[in-house]
């Protein structure tokens, strides 16, 4: 049967359209349902024993949720005791359209086939289609159709011989929707009605997520915050120019302070500073907020007290905090913009990592749960399972912030573990991380390569053959996904050939499969200590696409001729099938380099790289490419317990540089190529000038050693860094360059049509791009498509060539990239942790890294470690502190500390906050009466002994 849909539309040009759909509706669409015998089903999917436990429903039966059921109680349908839903065509359309998170999380519930969840077309049904009556608006006519679709159920089930008793019970929390399916003769409840009355299952009624009406009953009666405006409002003020829309970002030293970045035109974005819970207006983290900007003399600067909420306070915020929060320095010329947030144009929430903060009423159900980051204010829950809860991490989801609540309300979603153990530990990182860490779908597994697996004759009839060549990969030590591998050998023209053959990712990954888009998604391969999260199946990752030696493995070559001076005479790209004859480390291939005994190819060509690099390099810092410094650590784990029993800085051969350079040479000859060819659609990768302010810290720093560090260039930074030396202090340098480090912007990739600057200020290059780690990158799988599709060794798709497509995804990659950097620095932290835990404490020299108001930051060269000496403590009288802002520096009790002074320092594991354990550092020279403490005795071998086993 076929209906038509007429609709108007009008045009761009202010004409009108008429556009007509057809709509096909059917009587063949079947139940699902195993006790049905009329319908001809292949496989049907709910089940005949459909038995729950519940005091309101003693026989079997099917739920049968609406949209605001699905959209609210996502935690409860997730739940593995819930089973046999029918979803319908209605319901999955509107939360398609309402809210994608939680469509991804509904079709993931309904493709699971141990929960019995099935999707019943309705919308194409020829009994369950309804049109839409004139003044009936969108959401009554979808309640009418949910309403229609139970009655249709009910009596197909019910007209079936094998009937059992099914019966079918809508769940909405809609008064209006509950009242007339009622009259219509329907079995419904509300959702909470019907949670509460599984009498086997009462921890369930824990994730409940809390009703409107239920959210006024949790609050007091005082108003402690202004209503938010409604949408309109908001529209037409930020139209007008009244209010100002952008993303909220809450500080994590200062619960009452935020800051909201509004986007302007390009690249330009005003910082806004909200401070105060009353302008704050139960914004959270992330959230896209409407701010009213103050007026100039209500304008503030920026508070330098570090301030955290403390715990459970009554629903109002005391005036201590607020005039604390004033507290900071008050120059005109310090002060910004400031403002008050109106109105909440889009929550961002999801669900939250943390522990319960027990009540201290006995017999409580209701608690206060902490987030383990910082941002997020504390959310009040309730539950009947705290005593099982505590010591617990969970999650914990926001339903929302009335304006009489000091803290927002949620529901309890899921235990993670205990508190402190590794692997929960773990989870939560990647959890708070935003890592996709679940195993590949079966969708995605099916796109692999079938083993086993060969290169085949029509491979090789595209591809150039240079299995003769002595290639040679150098990594890291335990390496697996090896991306790429290196050649060079001379030419008969006394010039020399190299080249860097990469793995062939994108042969097997093609463009819109599964496979491609679990790639795209992930963005990268996220490195933890002990533990990799890959971009692709591990059977690419570590086997087909790895350069390992003595197999056959397909690459994508980038091969250039070169003279005695390092010059390129010229360049080509090609697909190749290559047969690595070495598989090294950086140490390996540096032992080989070196011992003049050794004469073979794959030490010949090393020595040939090596050459050419350090030629390479040396033009590259004359071009102004910064050698920048980060102490980076490395754990050496017990191989039983996977626990760290030692930490060293990591330490950099010639050969880690040899790499890198020919990685660099060979990103920036594609980078050419794909933007000569796609000049509107290449991605690339760019390093933004820092502003001026941001060398502040440097010029400070050198300042306070009679030095001027120039940062007009990279050039002129880079000389400026090389000349700054200190006599009789050699690591000075390094301090210096570490501080430079922290100055940078950060790297981003983009899309060549939407920018116009490409300019990559570090390395000094007008282009560069990603080409060389396919295996863990996804941008660089891209590239290898823009440079297969220029040398004519692929063809292209629509994405690729689609310029705001390829910014998205640009934007999702340096989204994945940031986030897995600050995942890998969480998880070094948490194993220098398990690290100082079972080594007591330690006393260490150090360097102060910056000053603050009442701490010094100090580094420990030996660990690569930073930690904070804080000068005010609770326990004690506060010395006497002097700050001064200009120098930076801080007198404590008539000594004064500035930056890169030497100290000496005990180490040890804070772990009174299980929650955030942290390394604690105490001064321990210079000695000053009353703040400095003792060194610690070491331990005894014997008690060593025990704790390394």
């Amino acid at each position: 049967m076929l209906k038509s849909k007429t609709f108007v539309k009008k045009t761009r040009s202010g004409g009108i359209m008429k556009i007509v759909r057809e709509h096909y509706l059917r009587d063949d669409i079947w139940c699902g349902s195993e006790v049905c015998t009329e319908c001809k089903q292949e496989e049907s999917v709910l089940q005949k024993d459909a038995c729950i436990e519940s005091n309101l429903c003693s026989f079997p039966h099917y739920l049968l949720p609406d949209t605001n059921v699905v959209l609210s109680q996502i935690d409860i349908l997730e739940d593995p005791l819930i089973k046999n839903v029918i979803i319908l065509q209605t319901v999955l359309q509107e939360v398609r359209h309402r809210s994608a998170p939680i469509y991804k999380r509904l079709k993931d519930i309904l493709h699971d086939k141990e929960k019995h969840f099935y999707t019943f077309t309705n919308e194409h049904h020829r009994e369950t289609y309804i049109e839409r009556e004139q003044g009936e608006s969108a959401n009554d006519r979808n309640d009418r159709a949910i309403r229609i679709s139970t009655k249709w159920y009910s009596d197909h089930l019910n007209n079936t011989p094998t009937d059992k008793g099914l019966k079918v019970v809508l769940l909405t929390n809609d008064r209006g929707n509950k009242e007339k399916a009622e009259e219509a003769g329907l079995l419904t409840y509300r959702c909470e009605e019907y949670v509460k009355s599984l009498i086997a299952n009462p921890e369930l009624v824990d994730r409940l997520a809390l009703t409107n009406d239920d959210k006024n009953e949790i609050t007091s009666s005082k108003v402690l915050f202004s209503e938010h405006l409604p949408l309109s409002r908001i529209q037409s003020g930020i139209k007008s120019g009244t209010f100002q829309q952008g993303t909220f970002r809450a500080s994590r030293d200062n619960y009452l302070e935020a800051t909201v970045f509004v986007h302007g035109e390009g690249d330009d974005s005003t910082e806004v500073l909200i401070q105060g819970l009353q302008n704050l207006n139960r914004a959270v983290h992330q959230d896209l907020v409407a701010v009213e900007i103050l007026p100039l003399n209500q304008w503030v600067a920026p508070s330098s007290v570090v301030l955290q909420d403390e715990g459970p306070k009554e629903d109002d915020v005391t005036e201590e905090e607020e005039a604390e929060l004033k507290s900071g320095p008050s120059g005109a010329g310090s002060r910004k913009p400031t403002g008050r947030v109106v109105g909440i144009i889009k929550r961002n929430w999801r669900p939250f990592c943390g522990m319960l903060f027990l009540s201290q009423i006995k017999e409580a159900t209701r608690h206060l749960f902490t987030p383990a980051d910082r941002r997020i204010p504390r959310i009040r829950i309730e539950t009947r399972q705290a005593a099982t809860l505590a010591g617990q991490r969970i999650m914990v989801a926001i339903d929302g912030w009335p304006k009489h609540s000091r803290y927002p309300n949620g529901h309890f979603v899921r235990s993670l573990g205990s508190a402190g153990d590794k692997e929960t530990e773990t989870e939560v990182l990647l959890l708070e991380h935003d890592v996709p860490h679940q195993d590949f779908s079966q969708a995605v597994l099916s796109f692999l390569p079938k083993m086993p697996w060969n290169i085949t004759e029509e491979d090789m009839a595209v591809r150039e053959d240079l299995r003769n060549l002595t290639v040679c990969s150098v990594d890291p030590p335990g390496c697996t996904d090896i991306d790429d591998a290196l050649h060079c050998r001379d030419l008969p023209n006394g010039n020399q050939e190299v080249g860097v053959h990469i793995a062939d990712v994108s042969h097997f990954i093609r463009p819109g499969n599964a496979m491609d888009l679990e790639a795209a998604n992930r963005g990268t391969t996220v490195y933890l200590t002990g533990r990799r999260i890959d971009m692709v199946p591990e059977l690419l990752s570590s086997n087909l696409c790895s350069l390992r030696s003595s197999v056959e493995r397909l690459a994508f070559s980038c091969i250039w001729e070169i003279n005695d001076k390092a010059e390129i005479v010229q360049t080509r790209f090609t697909k190749s099938v290559i047969n690595s004859k070495a598989s090294l480390t950086y140490a390996e291939a540096q032992m080989r380099i070196d011992d003049a005994n050794m004469n073979d190819d794959t030490t010949k060509s090393l020595r040939g790289l090596n050459r050419l690099a350090k030629i390479l390099k040396k033009r590259r810092i004359e071009k102004g490419a910064l050698t920048l410094s980060s102490p980076e650590v490395r754990f050496h784990i017990d191989s039983e317990t996977h626990d760290p029993i030692d930490l060293q800085t990591k330490e950099l051969k010639e050969t880690n540089s040899m790499v890198e350079e020919f990685m660099l040479l060979a990103n920036i000859s594609v980078a050419q190529k794909i933007y000569d060819e796609f000049s509107e659609c290449a991605l690339l990768r760019k390093h933004p000038a820092p502003p001026p302010s941001n060398y502040d810290i440097l010029n400070k720093a050198a300042k306070s050693k009679d030095l001027v560090i120039h940062t007009d260039s990279a050039k002129a930074l880079a000389d400026s860094l090389d000349a700054a030396q200190v006599d009789g202090f050699p690591y000075f340098n390094t301090l210096l360059r570490i501080l430079a480090t922290r100055c940078m912007m950060q790297a981003v990739y983009f899309c060549s049509g939407m920018d116009s600057d490409f300019h990559h200020y570090g390395l000094a290059s007008p282009i560069y791009t990603h080409f060389t780690s396919p295996i863990r990158r996804y941008s660089d799988i891209i590239v290898h498509r823009l440079l297969a599709v220029a040398i004519g060794a692929d063809s292209t798709y629509p994405d690729l060539m689609d310029k705001h497509k390829q910014s998205a995804l640009c934007n999702n990659l340096n989204y994945r990239h940031k986030m897995a950097q600050y995942a890998q620095r969480a998880s070094v932290a948490f194993h220098t942790q398990l690290f100082f835990k079972s080594r007591g404490i330690l006393n260490e020299e150090g360097f102060i890294l910056f000053v603050r108001k009442n701490a010094i930051i100090v580094l420990i060269p030996k660990f690569g470690l930073e930690g904070t000496v804080f000068f005010e403590n609770k326990d004690k009288p506060s010395p006497k502190l002097i700050f001064n802002e200009e120098a930076p520096s801080l007198t404590v009790e008539g000594h004064s500390f500035n930056m890169f002074d030497k100290v000496k320092v005990t180490i040890s594991l804070d772990a009174s906050n299980v929650q955030h354990q942290k390394i604690r550092m105490s001064l321990v020279e210079p000695v000053i009466s009353g703040v400095s403490v003792a060194p610690s005795e070491p331990e005894p071998d014997t008690k060593r002994a025990k704790l390394d086993r």
